[in-house]
């Protein structure tokens, strides 16, 4: 009996460590997006100007934007507004014909006043990594304010740094409701999946020919600054 009850403790010490072990592991990757991220988000009264903004997809409800994606359009027309950026390149899902994110973020956009010509559209973010990296190898952009909800913000910056975009982010802050909750719950598994891209730093699902839509949008935001 003596002899059961060393086993059964040693059993217990073993599980109580791999479970441990397990909460450190899985708490790693955002850890690592926290350390990267923290002194890099702003608002937008006070994030460095750059001549891009990038707002991800957030979802399409009844073809016009989902709440959650409205407020990220909303913080990215305010910083063109205050002049902190130049040009909007909205990232997301247009995989089928009936579900176009980009077209929705733009017509949104040019509702509260950005001007068509200065919205770029990227059509295949099919998730943040791939945003990230074809707003370097496609669109060319070296640097950008990212615009996302605050519990996705960090995770933008981070895995956008790793694709070699130099970013500053502006967490849209949310009433904390069921989507608020479900997000940030998703954000330790998302973490988790970000952390590997970052490392293996895989090919999006698309990447395709190099697009001239920000350098043309920045050319002729300068031309227009000069008259």
């Amino acid at each position: 009996m003596r002899g059961f009850r060393k086993i059964s403790r040693r059993a217990q010490r073993r599980t109580v460590q791999a479970v441990m072990l397990g909460c450190v592991l899985a708490l790693a990757p955002a850890t690592w997006m926290h350390a990267v991220a923290d002194s890099r988000v702003r608002a937008v009264a006070d994030v460095p100007a750059q001549d891009v903004a990038v707002v991800f997809g957030a979802g399409l409800w009844n073809g016009r934007p989902t709440p959650y994606l409205a407020h990220r359009l909303d913080a990215a027309a305010e910083l063109y507004r205050a002049g902190k950026v130049k040009v909007v390149l909205v990232t997301g899902d247009n995989s089928r014909v009936e579900y176009d994110e980009p077209d929705a973020m733009r017509a949104y956009l040019t509702e509260r006043g950005v001007p068509d010509g200065r919205i770029v559209s990227d059509y295949a973010g099919f998730d943040t990594w791939d945003s990230c990296v074809r707003a370097k190898e496609i669109f060319g952009v070296e640097r950008a304010v990212l615009v996302t909800q605050g519990f996705h913000i960090r995770r933008a910056v981070a895995l956008c740094r790793s694709a070699g975009v130099e970013s500053y982010g502006v967490g849209v802050a949310e009433p904390h409701d069921v989507t608020w909750y479900y997000g940030g719950v998703r954000e330790v598994f998302a973490a988790g999946k970000g952390s590997l891209d970052a490392l293996l730093r895989p090919d999006p699902t698309f990447l395709g020919a190099k697009e001239p839509g920000v350098r043309e949008a920045l050319e002729a935001a300068g031309r227009g600054r000069a008259h």
